[in-house]
């Protein structure tokens, strides 16, 4: 029997296997490795690690749990979990059907992107989502924001920070007051409401943005404000309560509303995106989950 299954093999999956294994509990680990950082070159904002390449991250990670005898590492995907009595029962791609204490949702989240032409040409080498993790890289460039969503006013004040030289992009959509457009224009933003027809550039790096009207006006890369939903049905399947953004509700430990069910990183944490947060929410589940379960034997 074991004592916690983690479905999810990144930073929150990883640094929560890491946690239990520390703590003798009998852990399976499943990875579909299939990672939404797979465009990224680079992950930014973890002392130690800025800079590292998202591939290199999972090699030390496994390293570091290689370590204790207790936690296993499975390349499988999980496609249904149940819960049954006090007990979860999972069942992987292949049919296998896998027992457990506890189970922790670190699948992570899917971005749907605006319906911008070859925009997936750009994302990942010079139009990022997150100004955390790219801004000092694109700073005092010429840039765009492309958001079709009402927090994009938010948003560019942020974006700010790294470079002045900003135009915002909304795709045809009306997600600005004319209070906040006039706003961003007092600090010499622009603001387009043109749809876009495409993007120009090379290699992955952004030149110039092309609008329907045939505008052209030249950036040198930018950011995106996708749509987050989550990765994997389970957590819905289980009757986890979701909020406002579409992340799993959770208390300060991981804890669900569902007994004995956990969530960490992107899963639970819509925003800011970040490996180094994504990580300590791992962890935090991870003590969640050792002191339920120490809790439960006594």
């Amino acid at each position: 029997m074991l004592d916690c299954v983690i479905v999810g093999g990144g930073p929150a999956g990883l640094n929560a296997a890491l946690v239990l294994g520390r703590a003798r509990r009998k852990v399976v680990l499943f990875d579909s490795n299939s990672p939404r950082n797979a465009v990224t070159h680079e992950s930014h904002g973890f002392i130690t690690r800025d800079g590292i390449k998202p591939s290199e991250f999972r090699k030390i990670a496994h390293h570091d749990i290689a370590k204790y005898p207790s936690v296993m590492i499975r390349n499988e995907k999980i496609t249904d979990v149940k819960k049954k009595g006090m007990l979860f029962e999972l069942v992987t791609e292949e049919g296998e059907c896998i027992q457990a204490k506890k189970v922790i949702l670190a699948t992570g989240l899917k971005e749907i992107h605006p319906s911008v032409d070859n925009l997936m040409n750009y994302y990942g080498k010079s139009l990022f989502s997150c100004p955390y993790c790219d801004g000092w890289e694109l700073k005092d460039l010429p840039l765009i924001v492309l958001t079709e969503f009402p927090h994009a006013f938010h948003f560019v004040k942020i974006v700010y920070n790294w470079s002045k030289d900003l135009i915002v992009c909304t795709n045809g959509h009306k997600v600005l007051t004319t209070e906040q457009k006039e706003v961003l224009q007092r600090k010499g933003i622009k603001v387009s409401e043109q749809k876009i027809k495409t993007l120009v550039g090379e290699n992955g790096f952004l030149e110039s943005v092309i609008f329907e009207d045939g505008q052209e006006v030249k950036r040198n890369g930018g950011f995106v404000t996708p749509q987050w939903i989550q990765a994997s049905h389970l957590g819905q399947s289980l009757g986890c309560e979701i909020n406002q953004l579409g992340g799993i509700i959770t208390d300060e430990l991981g804890r669900t509303n569902i007994e004995g069910v956990y969530a960490a990183g992107d899963t639970s944490v819509i925003a800011p995106s970040q490996v180094i947060i994504a990580a300590a929410e791992g962890s935090k589940a991870a003590i969640g989950v050792n002191t339920d379960l120490t809790q439960d034997e006594f």
